[in-house]
């Protein structure tokens, strides 16, 4: 006599059935959870050391200029007077910011710029008055400083300069150097020694974090070719 398996095996029952099917949707709904949570939690991973990767310096290497980038002064301008006493290069350039000198001007009020005193700053350290220069015209950002710089730079025949800007700094202008200047002439980016950017914990203090934001917003900027420019007023 044969046995069919409805008599070995008896039907589900309609319990058995919604029983498995919130199973399923139990399972589904762990295996999403779990993939939402190692998103997030790689998310917070990169968030977390994203500020030591805007970070980067090249080795040490003769050039034929040292130029100081506007903005955190005194201290760029005191590391270049250093490098420069190293014999890094023979010549330290300052760049120039905008600034209000024009409507101040009108009435009549002076106003002396950082770069007059970037460049007080590396005479009070021993670089002779004949080995700094002023960039002739102002720069509104990172962009229209280094495209003055590696404009001069080529006019004067130099293959390597030293651009000297904070730590969080050099990965944008790394970055924004190779998309405007290529390797003609060659780059080679330096920081202050003592800089006081802390990539491993950016969000501890409050310039730290204006740091990183304006930082990965510049390379953001950088990376889609710049559509964000500076007010030409």
């Amino acid at each position: 006599m044969t046995t069919s398996p409805s008599d070995v095996l008896p039907d589900a029952s309609p319990a058995d059935v919604e029983g498995g099917r919130r199973n399923s949707r139990r399972n589904r709904r762990f295996a999403c959870l779990s993939i939402l949570l190692l998103v997030v939690g790689a998310f917070l991973w990169l968030l977390l050391r994203a500020g030591t990767w805007l970070v980067v310096e090249d080795p040490l290497a003769a050039a034929q200029a040292i130029v100081v980038l506007s903005g955190r002064m005194p201290d760029r301008a005191i590391e270049a007077a250093r490098l420069y006493r190293q014999s890094a290069a023979p010549q330290v350039w300052v760049s120039q910011p905008t600034s209000p000198a024009a409507a101040l001007a009108e009435m009549s009020i002076p106003f002396v710029g950082e770069d007059f005193y970037n460049q007080r700053v590396l005479l009070a350290l021993g670089v002779p008055a004949d080995a700094t220069r002023i960039l002739p015209q102002p720069s509104a950002n990172t962009a229209q400083e280094i495209e003055q710089i590696a404009r001069l730079a080529r006019s004067s025949g130099m293959r390597a300069v030293i651009i000297v800007t904070s730590a969080p700094h050099t990965r944008r202008v790394r970055t924004i150097w190779r998309r405007l200047a290529g390797d003609s002439p060659l780059l080679i980016v330096r920081h202050p020694i003592d800089d006081p950017f802390d990539g491993a914990h950016w969000w501890r203090n409050t310039q730290d974090a204006l740091d990183f934001v304006r930082e990965w917003l510049g390379l953001a900027n950088a990376w889609a070719g710049f559509p964000a420019r500076p007010n030409p007023n």
